[in-house]
């Protein structure tokens, strides 16, 4: 025993008895963190289904909900089924381009009377949600009660406080696969200055949508004017998306630019010799949502609801179920050179209309 207690006092073993029980002490200490942690989140998770609960009971009372969408048909008929399937509530939709949604809800709120009880749309939405909060139109998310901004989960770089971002769809390009094939495939925008081209290149009027004015001049810092002034040469113009589909399908031309996967699908399904192209370097429709203010909505709490479930993943997925459609909870599915639609733009929307030729 004696000899055991003089060995302990020894230098070595004193120090690798005080490493021990610090290491324990540490180990311990940790251990009541993680414990502590794992309660916090917990009674978190608790809160917020406490929370979600209380708000789809709410919304059931009300028993419907109306959204403004500037996506497309199909899309906002999915969502409104996914919706009233999972919730029992009866969902309508305004569905229309976005300057004409805005004009819309605009409207409607100077004359006191909004029938939507969530708008989204893209183009110019970031800028008019600053506008409708100001005038008391829409409510700030993160201050409305949102179970799915309230639980973390959902990105925070896409909660912009009075709105947050439900969609990013890339631009793209779609041609008509029978009138274009093999070599003559596009690699790069540029390429569809080539004078073979010309007359077989469609274009929608980019001053109907803030969003083609964001897609112009995302493609106008990269190739300059010179590139818009040259393309002019090939555009065939068209007033509507969907008319410059048809076109395409038809083989009234070899192209069309700038669309998304949901402009092109219904007429793909139905036959239609198209298929789209995803350049590296593009940008893309980027769609907010927002929620009418209490004291105007017709049905807050299953406006509150709605826009919970379309920023849930389960919900999310429903909105851009197209094919080659992503999550924003998947946003790594973007090109590399993906670039986001730069503040400012509306401003130069008369330069591009002038040099495209419009």
């Amino acid at each position: 025993m004696q000899k055991k207690q003089r060995n302990l006092r020894q230098p070595g073993l004193k120090a690798r008895a005080t490493g021990w029980a610090t290491g324990w002490a540490t180990a311990c200490g940790l251990a009541a963190t993680l414990a502590l942690a794992s309660q916090g989140a917990a009674a978190q998770a608790r809160n917020v289904q406490a929370e979600l609960d209380a708000l789809i009971k709410a919304a059931k009372a009300e028993g419907e909900v109306t959204f403004y969408i500037g996506l497309t048909e199909n899309v906002a008929t999915r969502i409104a089924g996914a919706f009233t399937a999972k919730y029992g509530i009866k969902a309508q939709f305004i569905r229309l381009d976005a300057v004409a949604l805005i004009g819309r809800y605009s409207a409607e709120a100077e004359a006191g009377n909004i029938a939507a009880d969530v708008f989204s749309s893209a183009g110019g939405a970031d800028a008019f949600a600053e506008e409708a909060l100001k005038k008391g139109w829409i409510e700030p998310l993160t201050q409305a009660g949102i179970p799915m901004l309230n639980s973390g989960e959902f990105p925070a770089a896409l909660n912009r406080g009075r709105s947050a971002i439900m969609s990013v769809s890339p631009w793209m390009l779609v041609y008509n696969t029978d009138k274009v094939k093999g070599a003559d495939l596009p690699k790069d925008w540029t390429d569809l200055l080539n004078p073979k081209w010309k007359g077989q290149v469609v274009v929608n009027n980019p001053a109907v949508s803030g969003a083609f004015i964001d897609f112009w001049s995302v493609i106008q810092d990269r190739y300059g004017d010179q590139f818009l002034t040259k393309l002019k040469d090939n555009i065939r113009p068209v007033g509507t998306p969907l008319q410059g589909t048809q076109g395409v399908g038809a083989g009234e031309a070899s192209f069309m630019l700038p669309v998304v996967q949901g402009q092109v699908q219904g007429a793909k399904d139905k036959g239609a010799p198209l298929n789209t192209i995803l350049m590296s370097y593009t940008t893309g429709v980027v769609t907010h949502v927002m929620l009418t203010t209490k004291a105007r909505a017709k049905h807050y709490n299953a406006g509150r609801l709605f826009i919970n479930y379309v920023l849930s993943p389960e919900g999310n997925k429903v909105v851009n179920d197209d094919p080659g459609g992503f999550t924003i909870y998947d946003t790594s599915r973007l090109p590399k050179e993906y670039t986001s639609p730069k503040p400012g733009s509306a401003a130069r929307k008369d330069a591009i209309v002038k040099m495209l030729g419009f």
